[in-house]
């Protein structure tokens, strides 16, 4: 039968008696296929969310994850008729091309600032949505939108704002911009700015119930509300400083899910609604789970951020009353052929040296040598969660190897601690110095291991911007200079014994 008899069966059903019963039937026939396909979905990105939890399974993960998104793109696009296929198609190429190029081109050391954009245009993308809503909703008067669809539009406008404004803020502190010589990275506070933003916040909430009371004619508050809720996204991470930028990641995407979610509400779109949860869940448990690796709490963070860029290059000579032992390659890689145990704690200096293939390479020279080599990963190490993993996944460390902080009750058996770029991390001052701004954080405690070799350029503090006192420490080496080249050096040394 070729589409041509379709169509004239097609059209003759339409006017036979009960063709509206059969079009109903086949309405209720299509919403249900739709459905089902939603909750595949849905599915599909439960199982998948649960395997990105282990590398073993992480590929299998992203890729059932995928193929769910691809089902609901291909039943959305099927069910709603809102523009051309031509126009669905020019977007896909456009936007598939831009992530193609920035997939390629993005350098590890970048992925930070990525992240941070994509949850900035997540949110945008939902904002965006529910303002599409509402104009479709106040353009006909014969239909009047229900109060829940009306305040999800809100909703889905404030969240998604805030967190395109906030994610951009997150970028250039994470990318060190200046503006008229300000680094925009260091925290910035002025009197009263939390009172004010309480008060932008109560502001929205008043514009949101304008919107569910006068939606005819509340285009300006909703305009308002875009303005109220930018603002507020800037005032929100502004004052938070460097130390506290993979809690800020975190957050912002679980606000870019929330944002999906009501979104989701306002369209009434099930799939929507579902991988807006998850993703914003997903999100808040990661937050919770960097607060507590700096004994901190997420208002504390939000309210009280800390931490600067070193203002200069730094200087790799100790303040007058202090000493800082120095070792080249050649005496470093003595040491570690005769070590027994070895842990490596790596953090953002390994990622902007971009040493990790070198710090591999190193530690199986060690193991071929009999030496136990393992790798120490605090939650908050880098500039975003699971920065160092993703780093030393690309350089196929074993996961086996990476151990968290419980590795520390063995310290005082381990021989040597390679400490590479991490700084805040291993600071004995979270644990021995009270009222300081890092107190009680958990740290490594790899002064406890009988040496510490320290792969920095300078003696400059980390990006809470506090003195470390493990430089000074009799047991303690410093390793001046790029890590990768210092990582590199010590790999050549070993192979030549």
């Amino acid at each position: 039968m070729d589409w041509s008899c379709a169509a004239l069966l097609a059209q003759h059903a339409a006017s036979a008696p009960g063709a509206a019963a059969v079009e109903q039937e086949l309405t209720a026939v299509t919403r249900l296929a739709i459905n089902l396909s939603y909750l595949l979905s849905a599915a599909l990105f439960i199982f998948g969310l649960k395997m990105l939890a282990h590398p073993r399974t992480a590929r299998i993960g992203n890729r059932l994850s995928a193929f769910g998104m691809l089902i609901a793109i291909v039943v959305t696009l099927g069910d709603r008729h809102i523009v051309s296929y031509w126009t669905i198609i020019a977007g896909i190429i456009a936007g598939g091309t831009i992530g193609a190029i920035l997939a390629v081109r993005v350098k590890m050391t970048g992925m930070p600032q990525m992240v941070g954009l994509l949850n900035g245009f997540g949110g945008l993308a939902s904002a965006v949505v529910a303002f599409g809503e509402f104009l479709w909703s106040a353009a006909d008067p014969s239909k009047t939108p229900r109060i829940d669809t009306l305040v999800s539009i809100g909703l889905s406008v404030l969240i998604g704002t805030v967190t395109f404004t906030g994610s951009l803020t997150a970028f250039a502190k994470l990318e060190g911009l200046k503006f008229r010589g300000i680094v925009l990275s260091n925290p910035f506070v002025f009197p009263f700015q939390h009172w004010l933003n309480v008060g932008l916040l109560l502001l929205t909430v008043l514009m949101i119930t304008f919107v569910t009371r006068n939606y005819e004619h509340a285009l300006w508050a909703v305009i308002l509300l875009y303005l109220i809720a930018a603002a507020l996204g800037v005032l929100v991470v502004m004052p938070i400083g460097g130390a506290d930028m993979p809690v800020v990641i975190s957050l912002l995407n679980s606000y870019s899910g929330l944002a999906a979610m009501t979104t989701g509400f306002a369209l009434d779109n099930y799939c929507l609604i579902i991988t807006g949860s998850l993703v914003g869940a997903s999100g808040i448990i990661l937050t919770k789970i960097m607060c507590d690796a700096m004994n901190r709490s997420l208002l504390n963070v939000v309210a009280g951020g800390f931490g600067q860029e070193a203002s200069g290059p730094g200087s790799t000579q100790a303040a007058t009353g202090l000493t800082v032992r120095k070792m080249d390659a050649e005496e470093a890689a003595m040491v570690l052929e005769a070590a027994q145990s070895v842990v490596i704690v790596p953090g953002y200096g390994m990622a902007v040296a971009q040493a990790q293939h070198s710090v591999a390479e190193m530690a199986a020279l060690l193991e071929k040598k009999g030496v136990n080599v393992r790798y120490g990963i605090h939650p908050v190490a880098g500039r975003m969660p699971g920065h160092m993993n993703v780093l030393l996944a690309e350089a196929n460390v074993p996961y086996e190897q990476l151990y968290d902080l419980s590795i520390n009750d063995e310290m005082p058996q381990i021989d040597v601690a390679i400490v590479i770029g991490a700084n805040d991390v291993v600071n004995p001052a979270a644990r021995d110095e009270p009222g300081n701004p890092i107190y009680g954080m958990p740290i490594f405690e790899v002064d406890k291991c009988k040496t510490v070799m320290v792969s920095k350029r300078s003696l400059n503090p980390g990006f809470a911007g506090i003195e470390n006192p493990l430089f000074y420490k009799e047991n303690t080496v410093m390793l001046f200079g790029d890590a990768k080249k210092m990582v590199t050096e010590i790999s050549q040394q070993l192979k030549g014994h």
